[in-house]
């Protein structure tokens, strides 16, 4: 299952884990991504808690945590290669990994029909 928030992070959701990312939408308004600051492992983050940041040639912003819960992993090789943010926002771009406090957080969130209305 693939939720997105108003703050254009996805997630997939798979058990009580989410691998969560920025959606392609986040990434054409960033451009080109330089550098990525991710959670420790371990970090535990209300929902909607600074999580990251994400640095492009143009802006900088935040990354929010979509839900709340403790970051399970972190990935690597998007800090060693953050313009992959850009080539692949949905796959091997993704940014960190979260453990489900709240699975009903989930139901707030929106469906890639409600999400691209939203972002259009």
């Amino acid at each position: 299952m693939i939720k997105y928030t108003e703050d254009h992070e996805w997630l997939s959701i798979e058990g009580d884990i989410a691998t969560v990312g920025i959606t392609h939408h986040a990434q054409d308004a960033l451009g080109d991504v330089v550098f990525v600051e991710l959670p420790e492992v371990g970090a535990t983050f209300e929902q909607k808690a600074t999580a990251g940041v994400v640095e492009s040639v143009k802006a900088a912003a935040d990354v929010y945590m979509p839900v709340t819960g403790a970051i399970t992993e972190v990935n690597e090789v998007l800090r060693d290669d953050p313009s992959l943010a850009n080539t692949d926002p949905l796959g091997t771009g993704w940014f960190f990994k979260v453990k489900l406090s709240n699975p009903a957080e989930l139901d707030a969130l929106m469906d890639a029909t409600t999400y691209g209305a939203f972002s259009a």
